[in-house]
């Protein structure tokens, strides 16, 4: 069982900073609103994308 005293704590994929992962936090996993945004501007301008095309149907 989890231990509700222990804070679980992540790096923000924008900066790189410590964030407190818990659900009351509305940017998680980025430390703020603009952190968000400016991940949100890389995928929109095309500088993050996945690397592996998606293959239609299921595996065999």
């Amino acid at each position: 069982m989890s231990n509700p005293l222990r804070s679980t704590y992540v790096n923000c994929p924008t900066c790189d900073s410590k964030v407190q992962w818990h659900p009351d936090s509305v940017s998680r996993p980025f430390c703020s609103e603009r952190c968000r945004l400016i991940d949100l501007g890389d995928w929109i301008e095309e500088n993050n994308k996945i690397s592996t095309p998606i293959e239609e149907g299921f595996p065999s």
